[in-house]
């Protein structure tokens, strides 16, 4: 019987059994492209039917090189997919993100907290104000986000538009203290984001924010539910500042955990967020702390009375979410596929702590009359 290595052609038996791994699949495939984001961003992909391509914006397409190690981040083989997977949006999806629509509690928060002081200082409420201010304080929110873009004419058509209802809500509460502390508000957004000053690429983004959501725009509210007879007029009190202050520090928290994503980004324009100066690892027990002085701040508030102590008893219900804030972040700060998600976390906190800072204060007014802030200013 003939051997088996007779059997087998020359041109075969000269071969080498070893066997090679298979060529990974072009980097353009769009099942690679599309499997390989799937699963670090949990996200599906627009698959484009007149290129005939999955489509992806440059950013997420880099950061998932960078992450995989799958090409150099820098090498020819990633420029041109990029080139393949970028520019395949359109204008009214990138406004659309731009817009950002979670992010308008920053709106709704200010303006009920606000509103509930009113009613507890007064009993006043007015529907049709409430909803006037609502409208143009989204306008307001939506120019500073489309600042960001390059649509600057519908982004000042906007903040026009708001900035006149916000004028003729005041006109009609007849308190002109109102419309200087929203103009107080507005302004510090304008530095914050616009030109010459951009002061968010100087690390002042949280205090301005602070300011612009807390104080100003909360006490601006709380003041435009005032009337013109002197029995409805309202006086600033230690009751709607202490509220304003929790207000602005929730916003504030919003703002620094949308940093931890983007400190790469920041770092290559020159943008020294907090984040950028202190590191994510640092910036996470940043987050722990804060979340905890804000319920502290809450405990001593009510307890000096001046917040009822219903506030208390309902904000306190937001402790859990808190504690998913704290949690999430110290989990996964150096994690860019997911820690994008802390902000809307943060999100969430600032809507219920908000939500539940001005069911108090409309419950202590609701339960019993007795509750009178002191005034501070007449």
């Amino acid at each position: 019987m003939a051997s088996v290595s007779t059997l087998i052609p020359p041109s075969i038996s000269s071969l080498t059994l070893a066997t090679t791994p298979l060529p990974l699949p072009p980097i353009s495939s769009p099942n690679t492209v599309r499997s390989k984001l799937q699963f670090h961003y949990s996200f599906k992909i627009p698959f484009d039917r007149d290129k005939g391509r999955w489509t992806v914006s440059k950013r997420r397409y880099r950061r998932w090189a960078a992450s995989t190690n799958h090409v150099d981040e820098h090498s020819d083989t990633t420029r041109e997919a990029e080139e393949e997977v970028e520019e395949h949006i359109s204008r009214a999806t990138l406004i659309w993100r731009a817009i950002k629509l979670p992010m308008y509690s920053v709106a709704l928060v200010p303006l009920t907290v606000g509103t509930a002081a009113a009613f507890l200082q007064a009993g006043l409420f007015s529907a049709r104000r409430y909803f006037v201010l609502l409208f143009s304080s989204v306008l307001i929110i939506t120019w500073l986000n489309l600042s960001r873009t390059g649509t600057l004419i519908t982004a000042y058509a906007l903040l026009i538009s708001g900035f006149m209802g916000l004028a003729w809500a005041s006109a009609e509460a007849g308190n002109i203290r109102s419309i200087l502390l929203l103009a107080c508000a507005i302004i510090c957004g304008y530095i914050y984001q616009c030109p010459p000053f951009r002061l968010s690429y100087k690390g002042l983004g949280e205090p301005l924010c602070f300011s612009a959501f807390g104080p100003f725009a909360t006490s601006a509210f709380y003041l435009m539910q005032s009337t013109r007879s002197e029995m409805h007029h309202l006086p600033l009190t230690g009751t709607v500042l202490s509220a304003s202050l929790l207000v602005g520090f929730t916003t504030s928290l919003i703002l620094f955990c949308s940093h931890f994503h983007q400190v790469a980004g920041d770092l290559s324009v020159g943008k020294m967020s907090p984040l950028v100066r202190i590191g994510n690892r640092t910036g996470s027990r940043v987050v722990k702390v804060a979340v905890g002085t804000l319920y502290f701040l809450l405990l001593v508030l009510c307890l000096s009375q001046a917040l009822p102590l219903t506030c208390l008893f309902l904000c306190a219900l937001t402790l859990p979410i808190g504690k998913l804030v704290v949690r999430y972040v110290e989990e996964n700060h150096n994690d860019n596929a997911k820690i994008f998600m802390a902000k809307y976390y943060c999100v969430r906190l600032h809507a219920l702590f908000g939500v539940a800072l001005a069911a108090g204060l409309v419950g202590a007014r609701t339960v019993t009359e007795r509750y009178v802030p002191k005034p501070l200013f007449p």
